[in-house]
């Protein structure tokens, strides 16, 4: 049997690596659309647009731009928060968090979209997976100040407790620098989500690139990580 457009493009988000979230505030003065240029001139293949204020008309001419771009290079487009924006780009999916609308409701809505979720805990994710979520973000592992919540960093053996429980994809998220990145892809991550390591590096195109190897070289085989409770 053909596989599905969403299996597809389940396909290339599991095998996605780095995943850059880029908020042009956060970009050190230079645009959103820079940043992005850099990311998949280094190879990066899943990208989230994170905007959280603005006029709903420039977020849309914005993330239309992303679209164009994203799929030109082949890679993978996601919104945060805002489904009606994911649609009418026709990015890949969307990323929700805990206070945003309900992913049930999502997956009536838009059911060929990637759906993510947000969580910071094993009963979060759990409750994300059995709710339709396509892959859950584990996080904030280490301080960051581009996201505070209540838990406070949960640190990065937070992934082996939760992973084994899960069926789907899942990616880790929250102050991973290069220093830092080899302790998530030790407890079984294979997907590293990253804000300023790039957006606010010097040179972001390198800085995605160097992100890229370390992911490669340091992701465990699957075999080693399966040990299903």
């Amino acid at each position: 049997m053909a596989a599905s457009p969403k299996d597809t493009l389940q396909s290339i988000f599991a095998s996605g690596g780095l995943y850059v979230v880029i908020t042009e505030s956060l970009c050190a003065g230079r645009g959103s659309i820079e940043i992005l240029d850099a990311c998949l001139e280094a190879g990066v293949r899943l990208i989230q647009f994170r905007e959280k204020s603005g006029p709903d008309r420039a977020l849309y001419e914005r993330a239309l731009q992303f679209r164009e771009r994203t799929r030109a290079a082949g890679a993978l487009l996601m919104i945060d928060d805002r489904l009606d924006l994911a649609l009418a780009v026709e990015a890949d999916g969307v990323h929700l968090g805990q206070e945003d609308l309900p992913l049930t409701a999502a997956r009536r809505i838009a059911p060929g979209l990637i759906l993510g979720a947000s969580t910071h805990s094993l009963t979060e994710a759990l409750e994300a997976q059995a709710q339709g979520a396509d892959y859950v973000n584990i996080g904030p592992l280490y301080p960051t100040g581009t996201k505070q919540v209540a838990t406070g960093p949960i640190g990065p053996d937070r992934i082996a407790e939760i992973s084994p429980y899960l069926r789907i994809p899942f990616t880790c998220m929250g102050g991973i620098k290069p220093e830092n990145i080899r302790e998530p892809l030790a407890r079984g991550a294979r997907i590293c989500a990253v804000v300023t390591a790039v957006t606010a590096a010097p040179d972001p195109r390198a800085a995605a690139a160097d992100l890229v190897r370390r992911i490669r070289e340091g992701v465990r085989p699957m075999s080693t990580r399966e040990n299903q409770p």
